[in-house]
């Protein structure tokens, strides 16, 4: 049984909303919108960054077949070097959550910000670790932003992103300064080590 809180309130439809994506150097931040049925448990249920790849790909499936409803939305990299990254990943929520079959009473994000659209909301900052449907949430976003990556990285197979998922580690900066920027690249975003000296 999952030490996670089933609900904030009972007796009300509520969603919970996460994203993944937010420190990476490339691609689309993802954020997805689930409703759990009140009784939904699962033993490995946790924020996605706590448990394994095989167990967050085996809760997808899990999820994905017994909640209410659920939804996953991509906001790609050139609208997040429009709009920035904050606005990129509340709006990527916003959408997951109007892609719903089943509209939401009240929303839980993870998180301390949001921007308001109608539907009343809590914000819990690290609330994929406190509520069901937020962890939840966290797992599908998170699976499904590491398989878009993964499939794109079959193009570019220099960047090693099916290791490093996009994130900003030593060895993927390297490589973008080895190899250049890809079409996927967030220009936004720093790469460039510091520490590293130019030689003319």
């Amino acid at each position: 049984m999952s030490n996670l809180i089933n609900s904030f309130q009972k007796g009300q439809i509520e969603a919970g909303c996460d994203e993944a994506g937010r420190g990476c150097l490339i691609g689309p931040v993802f954020a997805a919108a689930v409703i759990l049925p009140e009784d939904f448990d699962h033993p490995s249920l946790n924020d996605s960054k706590q448990i394994s790849e095989k167990k967050r790909d085996e809760l997808r499936i899990f999820i994905e077949e017994n909640a209410i409803a659920w939804a996953v939305q991509a906001i790609d990299h050139e609208e997040i070097d429009k709009i920035n990254i904050l606005n990129a990943s509340l709006l990527g929520m916003r959408k997951a959550v109007e892609k719903l079959s089943v509209k939401p009473e009240f929303l839980l994000i993870d998180g301390n910000r949001f921007k308001p659209f109608g539907i009343p909301y809590k914000c819990i900052v690290h609330g994929d670790a406190i509520y069901k449907s937020i962890a939840a949430a966290s797992i599908l976003a998170k699976t499904h932003r590491d398989e878009y990556v993964c499939q794109i990285a079959k193009d570019f197979p220099q960047y090693e992103w099916e290791k490093n998922k996009g994130y900003a580690t030593p060895r993927h900066k390297a490589l973008i300064l080895k190899y250049g920027e890809s079409p996927f690249q967030r220009k936004t975003f720093h790469y460039k080590n510091p520490q590293m000296k130019l030689e003319f």
